[in-house]
């Protein structure tokens, strides 16, 4: 692709200054004959400099072809792609609406995929968890923790097995109603330009009781009364006037919007200091005695004291699945560790 593209970029240049080498040897022709005719007092000066910007004029239009030609080149494969998108949304399959989940998680034998290269980073997990389960995703560095959690919401696309939730595959739902039903906080933040109510509320209807009580359950309410315009103030793209930890704290707010009954926070506290952590911890505890099921990936072991269950991936596959105690017990050799988070988170 680099290559054509080179070649591309060569053969378009060569082109576009042959014509201003001809554009300009034409006009160089018509100034030279149109003096001789004058000389010769067969035109006057005027026509000569008339003939000469008449053929400026209609070579012009040729040299701006070429010149703009990658962008007519762009603006068809962007036509292209449009009504390829249009084509797809008029072949969707209309979902029949589904009960509302309960939070019942299963994954059988699930291997995941980004989106374009078929390598797998997750292969072959199977977990269950009941309604209310909190689960903590632990493992090293590129360990396929964070491509999990992105197919558990939907986000890439399973290859093999099947992602369940209350039974049903989440590719029988209708994606815009299971995203009610599932709370999500991404590793890396994005905050969308808007009001930070609309920005709680996922742009959608605003619930004003809802928003300030995610906000409370995200111990994020007093930071945003403290902005200039409350929940009304307006965010530019990605939240730049916030710090990273406000960021962070009113994505938790938006994932917890409305209690959904899955929860899924990927590091949620990598840009937290020790208030903001712990309100996280706070949160995370109240969602447990609502029988909210939560996945969290975290590092840190005090986090760990709150899960009823650990998954360990080692390499896109799970080496260890159970309860806390027992996982942690291999992990550190005893149960020491696990008091120590538990008393650290409260």
């Amino acid at each position: 692709m680099i290559a054509w593209q080179a070649s591309a970029s060569d053969r378009g240049g060569g082109i576009l200054a042959t014509i201003k080498f001809v554009r300009q040897v034409v006009q160089t022709l018509i100034l030279g004959g149109g003096a001789y005719l004058v000389i010769h007092g067969q035109i006057s000066a005027g026509a000569m400099i008339a003939g000469s910007i008449l053929v400026g004029r209609a070579l012009a239009p040729i040299e701006q072809g070429v010149g703009q030609w990658r962008s007519f080149l762009g603006t068809r494969n962007a036509w292209d792609r449009l009504q390829a998108i249009f084509r797809a949304e008029g072949q969707q399959i209309e979902h029949m609406s589904l009960p509302a989940p309960q939070g019942r998680l299963v994954l059988e034998n699930v291997s995941i995929a980004p989106p374009g290269p078929k390598t797998l980073t997750i292969r072959g997990v199977s977990i269950e968890l009941a309604p209310g389960t909190t689960l903590a995703v632990v493992g090293p560095s590129a360990a396929g923790k964070s491509s999990l959690v992105r197919g558990l919401v939907g986000v890439w696309p399973t290859q093999v097995g099947a992602i369940r939730l209350d039974g049903f595959d989440l590719k029988h739902w209708d994606p815009e109603a299971l995203g009610q039903h599932v709370g999500y906080l991404p590793q890396d933040v994005e905050l969308f330009s808007g009001t930070v109510a609309q920005n709680i509320a996922r742009f959608g209807d605003s619930d004003a009781e809802s928003i300030i009580d995610a906000a409370q359950l995200a111990g994020v309410h007093e930071m945003i009364q403290a902005l200039p315009a409350g929940y009304n103030t307006h965010l530019a793209d990605s939240g730049a006037s916030l710090s990273g930890g406000q960021r962070q704290r009113i994505a938790l707010a938006r994932s917890v919007y409305r209690r959904p009954a899955l929860i899924i926070l990927d590091e949620p506290n990598a840009s937290l200091d020790a208030e903001g952590e712990t309100a996280l911890i706070r949160a995370i505890g109240e969602l447990k005695s609502t029988q909210r099921t939560m996945i969290f990936v975290t590092h840190k072991v005090n986090l760990l004291g709150l899960a009823d269950k650990i998954l360990v991936l080692t390499a896109g596959q799970a080496q260890m699945f159970g309860d806390r105690d027992e996982v942690m017990a291999k992990l550190f050799g005893g149960p020491r560790p696990v008091a120590a988070a538990q008393q650290s988170g409260g």
